[in-house]
């Protein structure tokens, strides 16, 4: 993972108020997890990026810094 994916991730996760041990109940992994995604240490599986999209209201290339995000907050 890119350190400009995983600032994304900070970024969209912050937009939405959640805390990294929020997040990670959410998505039923460690707290530890979200941070090492957030610091590009490692990168989510395939179904925590599809649920990350997803609960983010963003599509997967947003997500993976493929195309501009329609909000320019984010």
């Amino acid at each position: 993972m890119t350190i400009e994916t995983a600032n994304r991730l900070v970024q969209l996760r912050k937009a939405h108020n959640l805390s990294q041990e929020k997040l990670a109940e959410h998505l039923g992994v460690s707290r530890q997890a979200v941070s090492k995604w957030e610091r590009a240490e490692s990168s989510p599986d395939t179904d925590n990026l599809i649920a990350l999209a997803q609960l983010y209201g963003v599509s997967m290339d947003v997500l993976l810094g493929l195309q501009l995000p329609k909000s320019p907050d984010l």
